[in-house]
């Protein structure tokens, strides 16, 4: 048996909408369902504005262009995450600052920010992990004593919540994901979600090349299309109105597989529940115990058998492109600084566990997983 990684499903409007777009001929960044997916996504997550584009690393983009901070002021971010994060704060001429993570969550640890803060900080970013949301709370204290904003990356959380408020709507402006391994797909699409007036007309613009106004073709600065299509919309608003489902059934994937393997020594995996957030399960990730086994080695062995699985994210501070762009001085990009994150990037990984896996896939899994290792 082969079972992938991931398999997005479709069982809802996705057809209809799309022939619809189709018959109607809007199919591209004009029609109703770019409005109807931006206003849906934005009252489902409780922000009051929402900004369609082509992806989620050109929302983290343009989140960071919306918020116009300064040139060189420094945003503070997960050294466990995916390179788009820092992108995102590069590209916009700022300086990135990274944490290491919790070796039990795999989230930003954050008793570690504030140490990092300088005069030059302006904003934190967040980045909800695998499934668990980061420590809010914490996060939030600190923004409104050092007076900065904040950015949540919530292409791993849609429909998790954090003691009972949405992941999306606590930061000052939050950044989505539609790829194929989401609970909401599109393809490839992302979605900006923001209170603030100023941050949407902003972002607006950004992701449509600074179009002006009022006369068009007069551009102010230098933005991209970044646009999303009408169907890639139409796409996401039928996957939206079956996201309770998905998360339904995301967590019956992840809690069968915590039963079924929590006797195996070998795996750390991941925690079911904090004191704030229950896991959702975006990936079934697993960190092998034993320092002397890397995940290339478990990885191999369950792909002879036909199991798809993907490694974890690599620590930024060891992006090769991070270090070329010399972005970061050799105190931020001291490698003794993130022991956790280096260490569940070499020793992790995850397992198939998309919403179209089947029971008897994931059966076929856990039998493997079993008889391998325990």
């Amino acid at each position: 048996m082969n079972v992938a990684v991931n398999t997005p499903i479709f069982n809802g409007n996705e057809k209809k909408y799309l022939m619809d777009c189709i018959d109607s001929g809007w199919i591209s960044s004009a029609g109703r369902y770019i409005g109807e997916f931006e206003k849906g996504m934005a009252n489902f997550v409780g922000q009051k504005y929402g900004v369609a584009v082509s992806n989620g690393t050109v929302a983290l983009e343009d989140a960071m262009i919306a918020l116009n901070l300064e040139k060189g002021a420094e945003v503070i971010l997960p050294d466990f995450t995916i390179i788009s994060c820092v992108q995102a704060i590069v590209k916009a001429g700022l300086v990135p600052v990274m944490i290491d993570c919790d070796r039990k969550t795999w989230n930003m640890d954050v008793s570690r920010i504030e140490a990092k803060i300088s005069s030059k900080t302006k904003a934190i970013m967040v980045v909800h992990v695998y499934g668990l949301p980061v420590d809010m709370d914490s996060v939030l204290s600190l923004a409104w004593k050092y007076h900065l904003l904040v950015i949540e990356d919530v292409a791993e959380a849609h429909g998790l919540t954090y003691k009972g408020r949405m992941c999306g709507s606590m930061g000052d402006i939050s950044a989505f994901s539609f790829f194929p391994n989401k609970h909401i797909v599109c393809g490839e699409g992302g979605m900006i979600l923001t209170s603030s007036e100023s941050f949407y007309q902003r972002a607006r613009r950004a992701m449509n090349l600074f179009f002006d106004a009022e006369r068009k073709y007069i551009h102010s600065e230098f933005g991209d299309n970044h646009r999303m299509t009408n169907m890639q919309a139409a796409i996401g608003l039928a996957q939206l109105e079956q996201i309770e489902r998905a998360v339904v059934k995301k967590r019956e994937i992840g809690r069968r597989y915590q039963e079924e393997l929590r006797g195996i020594d070998v795996f750390q995996l991941p925690v079911e529940r904090t004191e704030y957030a229950d896991n959702i399960y975006w990936v079934f990730g697993m960190v092998i115990k034993d320092s002397n086994l890397i995940a290339d080695d478990v990885m191999k062995k369950l792909g002879e058998y036909g199991i798809g699985t993907r490694h974890f994210f690599y620590p930024m501070h060891k992006q090769p492109a991070l270090i070329k762009a010399n972005v970061c001085d050799e105190l931020t990009l001291a490698d003794e600084q993130y022991p956790n994150a280096n260490y569940i990037s070499e020793h992790g990984f995850y397992i198939p566990s998309g919403l179209g896996l089947k029971y008897e896939e994931q059966t076929y899994v856990i039998e493997t997983i079993k008889k391998l290792y325990r």
